[in-house]
């Protein structure tokens, strides 16, 4: 996995940050939040960071290398995330796929690592009692590993990898940006010049010489952070830590790499024709500044002011004024060495990118002359309390962001000046950033433009140097992932191999529910928690895209959008000014079923943010150019889906499922004609007609109890007058009689995108839950599934694939999605449904035991954050199921037989009976699928 260590606002990376005798200064007054950690450093150089949490029975434990992209040399490009891939397959006493294994019996969250240009992480949260069990595991893969690789493990990881990128870079739109802008923003010798993924080629020229001098020179302790993060004994950790690292040998000395912050001569203008875009994009890209730079707080403020949101300069210039585009995006990435300045506009359709580049420059130097207004910059530094306490809810963001300030501010304890040194911005500090960064600096401004649409590209722009990969057949290698080969095993003072035992089993402690019905009928659910102060709600009101007709399709969604951009008493830039002050968010949203209210308070703020809610719900605006300007989005959003093909098969499997005369089978946005023939007097009509507390469930957990929900919903239910709603009946969904494959055809697609599946069963059917226990060996155990071990880990075909049954209250499918390279859709299609076919037949006890162990054991981490909390009640509420209903399921789970797995599986699960549906290059790929026995193959967008 990639990741970007941007500071996209500063909170968005403190919401993982947690440290020592910490004073968080909130606007409004000072409250005091106190968390020990502890660190030392064995004699081989290791850092180990501990903190113990005890409010839930799980431990976090993330191992992370102070190497990334940054490290490499041009040439061999991607070895920082090629390494990633390859610490997991195997070590000398886990075995062959043995962390994934071991993931599976002890019930973790899958153990998970990310790359970004400057390090590395492992990670993963597991049960308290397997907490030995993954120190061991993490020492093997640090000390015990670099012999398990060998020449078809490196032949089948480096497809894997070039899948990632086709999936993530090469075959959706605009995912060329980042690479043109470092090309240009860079110099050829900057460590940032090249992306974290690397190229294709630099990969698949990697030896095995070049994978083990990698490994030796940055995989040692001395380069390495572990930290382990909650419910666990400090003095039991800290011998388990130098039981299985200490003999682990020193590497030779790592020099500090030194900032290399970087400027332009002149101002460069790319352009790049998307295969995929739709719409037309412009990004501007300034020299900016490394992580913790002192510049680096007042940037993000600038960033921040300038770009989010009502009251932001350059929202009101381009979206409002100017109707160019239905959004503005500005960041400050920020890494080790270096940063940039990041401001996208992606355009509507047809519009000249110099018109939206004119106008940026307008609100630039409208912001010159009149800065920022005190009430901004305190609004947008209100929202610094409620993002610190949301980031305590996860051990494991806790043990990510103490290896980052360990690694790159070389203090855990930075936090106590990062927050002070952002609370201490001034205006003053905001515009001598801007004057000094952005204000007639050069830049980079690539144009991505669809194709033959080279007009709408800024003037004066040369063509960006992009690497297009060509689809050839049989051009990967051939290789044996399941070939057996002897290795030398490294010498250790005692066996190794002999995995540690379990410690006390912890108990499941399912959190006590209150409930109360209000007088409008208006139900309440809710959970008392204090661990932070904080309140999270959802009101969930049934409604949703159900109650549409099919030429009104969409009229939810505009609805839903325009609850959020003001009230009769607050216009939509009054509203998100009341909203942030309290450093509170809500929004308001609809799916399928239901149009829902979202929230997250402090808990002192809570009473203040309900108002709000009632104000938003009980007193629309109506606001006529808000309704155009939100329709007007929308249907750039959907323009915007019609180049992604993960959009396309999205939309076009739920026609086949639901079929096109439900409702169901529409893009819950609608479609171009329905949406423009939708007035406000229709979202007025669905309001009055179908919002009723009759048919809504509040849902709340936090710092508050039963008699505070209650209070906080007197209002709401005195106003909402209750009315009968008639929901329409919905049929019962069947699978096709036979199998049969369709083809969307995106000329030049890297990839197939996969998507095979059937009518199956709802979630409150007395199956549902035994049919995701029968799942999780198949494809929803991740790494422990067989599609995975097949697809990825066996052939290298995909970077992920997945089953999974969809959770309604009508019918809903099971059904696979992956994305494969093209040359091989006839062959991962083949394999997917081979194993489909055998899946009853072969499932064993062994495939029992290891489920039963999971589904129980993973429980543990069932309950851990607010959000997961809250799901647990959406759960109840919207499938009627029982207070204690993850007890019941997992009594279920450990009565159930080999016989009943292999019953389910035949039942739901019938490649012969299912939808094939495939998204990719027509003219290399279709005629081959005639062959898999299914008829021809059905061409959906054969007219376009």
């Amino acid at each position: 996995m990639i990741t970007n260590m941007k500071m996209r606002q500063f909170l968005s990376a403190l919401c993982f940050f947690l440290v020592a005798n910490t004073m968080v200064v909130a606007q409004g007054g000072t409250n005091q939040f106190s968390v020990d950690f502890e660190t030392f450093t064995l004699e081989n150089g290791l850092k180990v960071i501990l903190h113990e949490d005890k409010s839930d029975p799980v431990v976090a434990v993330a191992l992370t290398a102070h190497v990334g992209s940054a490290r490499e040399k041009e040439g061999r490009t991607g070895f920082a995330h090629l390494f990633e891939h390859l610490l997991f397959l195997e070590s000398e006493n886990l075995g062959k796929g043995g962390l994934d294994k071991l993931s599976a019996r002890i019930g973790g969250s899958g153990a998970n690592g990310s790359t970004s240009r400057d390090r590395t992480n492992y990670f993963q949260t597991v049960p308290k009692d397997a907490l030995e069990k993954m120190i061991w595991a993490e020492a093997d893969k640090l000390g015990y590993f670099i012999n398990t690789v060998t020449e078809p493990v490196l032949a089948k990881e480096k497809q894997v990898v070039k899948n990632e990128k086709r999936q993530g870079v090469d075959n959706r739109p605009y995912g060329h940006t980042f690479y043109v802008i470092d090309k240009n923003l860079y110099p050829e010798n900057h460590p940032y010049n090249w992306q974290v993924i690397g190229s294709l080629d630099d990969l698949q020229n990697a030896t095995l010489q070049d994978v083990k001098d990698f490994y030796n020179k940055w995989y040692t302790p001395n380069n390495v952070t572990l930290t382990i993060a909650g419910d666990f004994n400090k003095d039991q950790a800290k011998e388990w830590v130098h039981k299985y690292f200490d003999e682990i040998p020193r590497g030779e000395k790592i020099e500090e790499q030194e900032k290399q912050l970087v400027s332009l001569d002149n101002t460069k203008k790319v352009y790049h024709e998307d295969n995929f875009a739709k719409l037309p994009e412009l990004t501007l890209a300034w020299p900016s500044v490394y992580s913790y730079h002192p510049d680096s707080f007042a940037l993000e403020i600038l960033t921040s002011y300038l770009a989010d949101g009502k009251n932001a300069p350059l929202y009101k210039k381009i979206v409002e004024e100017a109707k160019l585009s239905g959004n503005v995006s500005m960041f400050n990435y920020t890494s080790e060495l270096s940063g940039q300045l990041l401001l996208q506009v992606r355009a509507y359709d047809g519009k000249d990118l110099d018109s939206v580049q004119s106008v940026i420059e307008e609100g630039l130097a409208e912001f010159d002359k009149n800065g920022i207004p005190q009430k901004d910059l305190k609004r947008i530094k209100a929202g610094l309390e409620t993002n610190f306490y949301n980031s305590i809810s996860s051990v494991l963001g806790k043990g990510f962001q103490l290896a980052q300030y360990d690694i790159f501010a070389n203090d855990p304890n930075f936090i106590n000046k990062e927050i002070e040194k952002l609370l201490a911005v001034s205006s003053e500090d905001v515009m001598r950033v801007f004057r000094k960064y952005i204000k007639d600096q050069h830049y980079v401004a690539t144009s991505f433009v669809p194709k033959d649409q080279l007009d709408l590209a800024l003037e004066n722009s040369e063509k960006a140097e992009v690497v297009e990969e060509k689809i050839v057949e049989g051009a990967e290698d051939d290789f044996d992932a399941k070939q057996a080969v002897d290795y030398p095993k490294t010498a250790s003072s005692f066996d190794r191999t002999i995995e540690p035992p379990y410690s006390a089993k912890p108990e499941l402690e399912i959190p006590e529910i209150w409930k109360t019905t209000m007088p409008s009928g208006l139900k309440v659910m809710g959970i008392t928690n204090t661990e932070v102060p904080l309140v999270q709600f959802s009101l969930e009101i049934k409604s949703g895209q159900l109650l549409e007709s099919m030429e009104k399709a969409g009229v939810a969604n505009l609805l839903a959008n325009l609850m959020n951009r003001g009230t009769a008493k607050k216009t939509p830039a009054e509203l998100e000014e009341a909203i942030e002050l309290l450093g509170a968010r809500i929004y308001v949203s609809s799916s399928e079923e239901k149009i829902s209210i979202t929230g997250n308070t402090l808990a002192k703020n809570y009473a203040e943010t309900m108002k709000l809610v009632d104000e938003m719900l009980l007193q629309p605006r109506w606001d006529e150019s808000e309704f155009e300007l939100i329709k007007q989005q929308t249907l750039s959003r959907i323009k915007q889906q019609e180049g992604d093909p993960n959009n396309i098969a999205s939309n076009e499997f739920r026609k086949l499922v639901y079929g096109e005369n439900s409702i169901l089978s529409m893009n819950e946005m609608g479609t171009t004609e329905s949406v423009e023939n939708i007035t406000l007097n229709d979202l007025k009509a669905y309001y009055s007609e179908n919002l009723s507390p009759l048919n809504a469930t509040y849902l709340v957990v936090g710092d508050l109890d039963l008699e505070k929900a209650k209070n906080s919903l007197k209002a709401i239910s005195a106003s909402w007058p209750p009315k009968t709603v008639d929901f329409p009946e919905i049929p019962e969904f069947e699978a096709p009689e036979k199998s049969q494959i369709y083809f969307y055809d995106v000329p030049g697609a890297k990839q197939s995108v996969l998507t095979f599946g059937a009518p199956a069963l709802s979630a409150s059917d007395k199956d549902f839950y035994a049919a995701e226990v029968m799942n999780y060996r198949l494809g929803g155990g991740s790494f422990a599934s067989r599609l995975t071990q097949e697809l990825r880990e066996g052939k290298g075909y995909t970077y992920g694939i997945r089953s999974r049954f969809e959770d309604r209250s009508y019918i809903g499918p099971f059904l696979i999605s992956s994305g494969v390279r093209s040359n091989i859709t006839y062959e991962a299609t083949e394999l997917i449904r081979d194993i489909l076919t055998d899946y009853a037949d072969t499932f064993t006890q062994d495939d029992l035991e290891v489920t039963k162990s999971y589904m129980t054991k993973s429980n543990t981490r069932k309950f851990e954050t607010l959000g997961a909390k809250l799901n647990m009640l959406k759960e109840i509420s919207d499938y009627d199921y029982n207070d204690d209903y993850v007890a019941e399921q997992q009594q279920q789970v450990e009565e159930m037989t080999v016989m009943d797995i292999q019953e389910l599986a035949k039942k739901y699960i019938d490649p012969k009976k299912m939808y094939f549906l495939i998204v990719g290059d027509a003219e290399t790929q279709l005629e081959k699928l005639k062959d898999l026995g299914y008829g021809d193959p059905v061409l959906l967008n054969e007219d376009e």
